[in-house]
């Protein structure tokens, strides 16, 4: 890394080097290590935003046209930004990038790279339908191979083979996918198209950034938003909806942070012409220097970064995994464990449309709280209505609100059940034998703590369902009236639900 260190100190970034190091970390790779005892608050580097690689930075964009950029659809999504790092890669020695975009890993762990056999592993999981590997493709085969074939000058016919090949496209779409941020135009300033300048710093007012690619959460006053990824938006949405990508940016040094669970201890800061590197707390000398993920459940961590975190769980009784973990239920699971055969009957369909058009979710997250989202309860209500029920219900302009009741939790759990069946494998017991294994490849490992974890959300679920249940019974033998009141359990609002992404 002295190569890199060097270029990134010439291009006008500043290293604490008597602060922090580049080593390797077993089980974690490459990171960042304090060489001597760190105070809080301390910067251990800064570089220019000029150094960042994005769109904005890169001279493909305006050299290829912008007008032309925007014809060939380059401006919105993450093939833009991967053809500028792919060509900045192409001009070796005479590209300004070349030192920092070779010492990016080559090799991934990511699911978009595992084999047919492997992605069987997942199946059942939240990884499956989120791996985008045939909506990557498709923007390369429709948008970047085209766009460079009309300008042989900027891409010679020679260097397509070697530097603009479909593997090479995933290569740099996971780069960005891992370790991207999201670095906000300064006030003021314009995209790079509107040949704006910005004018030189008069107020140095720091702000905290937030990775997008890494999903580094750096500081909660930032602004957040979805991680960086090679999944295109859906196809049948415009191209108008399809995120704008513009802000985002590798940002060398950056990079070299690893992330672990309620680990941080250090974050970016921007301002109007430098990023910084500051400490959020003390660190001991020896100890990785970590920027956070945002504290994501291991499905997520597998399917950006290709690692999962295991630590010691309260839901599992101290148990190994990870607190954040989730499974999504489908809103399609629910109507067709309510429905049954008659779940595409008009009058059904109805009612979906209606939730879909009042902002109601089609998924809903189950995580490690023992609280179920009540938006599931009230959709399995909606569906339970009687014709007079829905007509009134529809008048008023809102869903039933999520009551439970014996009816409601029998429905819950078979559509629990019905959930646990998505699996290779419903056994936890299964799953947890296999990884006391020393001979299991890494690929099957991960997959396996992935829907381990997934089922051992479910199972907590089913548990909470009958501690609800033996609640409501007593509550009934005791003929007590009134508000019901469950001692472990239950359902509330929030934010447990969600829109699918594709």
């Amino acid at each position: 890394m002295d190569d890199f260190v060097a270029w990134f100190q010439y291009n006008g970034g500043v290293l604490d080097t008597s602060m922090m190091g580049i080593t390797d970390f077993p089980g974690s790779g490459r990171g960042a290590v304090a060489l001597q005892d760190i105070p809080e608050n301390h910067t251990i580097f800064t570089l220019p935003r000029s150094l960042t690689l994005s769109t904005q930075t890169s001279a493909l964009p305006s050299e290829f046209g912008f007008e032309a950029w925007r014809e060939h659809k380059l401006h919105k999504g993450w093939v833009g930004l991967i053809l500028c790092m792919m060509w900045e890669e192409a001009q070796g020695n005479q590209g300004k990038w070349i030192t920092y975009l070779a010492s990016l890993p080559t090799q991934f762990d990511t699911p978009i790279f595992w084999s047919d056999e492997e992605l069987r592993e997942l199946q059942g999981t939240a990884v499956v339908d989120k791996i985008g590997r045939d909506e990557a493709e498709r923007d390369y085969h429709e948008k970047l191979a085209p766009a460079i074939k009309t300008r042989p000058d900027l891409f010679p016919h020679n260097q397509i083979d070697v530097w603009y090949t479909l593997h090479r496209y995933h290569i740099t779409g996971s780069r960005i996918l891992s370790r991207s941020f999201n670095v906000e135009r300064w006030e003021g300033e314009v995209e790079q198209d509107a040949e704006y300048v910005p004018e030189q710093d008069s107020n140095e007012d720091a702000r905290a950034n937030t990775s997008i690619g890494s999903a580094m959460d750096v500081d909660d006053s930032g602004d957040g938003g979805e991680a960086v990824n090679e999944e295109s938006s859906d196809r049948d949405s415009d191209d108008e909806e399809i995120e704008d990508t513009s802000d985002i940016a590798m940002v060398p040094m950056a990079d070299i942070l690893n992330a672990r669970y309620d680990s941080v201890n250090a974050k970016l800061f921007y301002e109007k012409h430098h990023l910084h590197m500051v400490t959020t707390k003390p660190i001991k000398a020896g100890d990785q220097i970590f920027n956070t993920y945002g504290d994501l459940p291991n499905s997520d961590l597998l399917r950006r970064y290709g690692h999962v975190d295991l630590v010691p769980c309260p839901h599992l009784k101290g148990a190994l995994g990870n607190p954040q973990d989730i499974v999504e239920i489908r809103a399609d699971l629910v109507v067709n464990v309510v429905c049954g055969d008659v779940s595409n009957s008009e009058t059904y369909q109805q009612r979906i449309d209606w939730w879909l058009d009042e902002g109601g979710d089609d998924v809903f997250i189950i995580d490690a709280d023992p609280i179920l989202p009540a938006a599931l309860t009230s959709l399995i209500r909606l569906l339970l209505l009687t014709q007079e029920e829905w007509e009134k219900t529809q008048g008023k302009g809102r869903p039933p609100k999520a009551k439970f009741d014996l009816q409601v939790s029998s429905l819950l759990r078979r559509i629990f059940e019905m959930r646990l069946t998505g699996y290779q494998s419903p056994d936890l017991e299964v799953d947890a034998k296999l990884l006391t294994s020393h001979s299991l490849m890494l690929n099957k490992r991960h997959a396996i703590v992935v829907r381990l974890g997934e089922k051992q959300i479910l199972a907590a679920a089913l548990e909470t369902l009958r501690l609800m249940d033996a609640a409501l019974s007593d509550v009934r033998s005791d003929g007590s009236k009134g508000k019901r009141r469950v001692a472990s359990g239950g359902t509330t609002g929030g934010a447990k639900t969600k829109k699918a992404r594709h």
